[in-house]
């Protein structure tokens, strides 16, 4: 999704009078505006696909993160809106891929690599979230790799 699109699901979701969708919205086109700026392109600088999908994705994992906090914390009122919220964001990411595609790619790449103990289980994940990063879950990859050693 590119900052454009973005700016166009804004307008989209003021006219159906999403209020959650247009905040959710808002919020990643700050983050993105942001971010073009921690990059010294200026608040009116456009980030490329990439870009905009490390933004999408720290969001995803930020309310992933929130969510797990309030259900620790007994408070799953809280927790609701930021499911509703993480539900708009996945949207807008590529599919993810399930547990078996992770393994599959996760056996070829060790295959590739000579990965045969726990000892190069890092070199592995390193070359893997490389490969499958913004289609996979970090801690998806992290539970296959520490499985294939065990």
């Amino acid at each position: 999704m590119t900052q454009a699109e973005l700016k166009e699901a804004m307008k989209e979701a003021m006219r159906a009078k999403d209020s959650v969708r247009l905040s959710v919205i808002r919020g990643l086109i700050t983050a993105a505006q942001n971010d073009a700026v921690q990059k010294g392109k200026g608040p009116d600088g456009v980030l490329d696909e990439a870009e905009m999908l490390a933004v999408i994705t720290r969001a995803a994992k930020q309310r992933k993160d929130s969510i797990e906090q309030f259900e620790k914390g007994g408070r799953p009122e809280l927790a609701v809106s930021e499911k509703e919220e993480l539900a708009i964001i996945m949207s807008m990411l590529p599919a993810q891929m399930s547990r078996e595609e992770i393994v599959a790619a996760a056996g070829a790449k060790a295959a590739e690599l000579g990965v045969a103990d726990k000892t190069d289980a890092n070199k592995l994940m390193g070359a893997l979230m490389k490969n499958l990063k913004g289609r996979a879950d970090g801690n998806d990859v992290k539970a296959v790799v520490d499985g294939m050693f065990q």
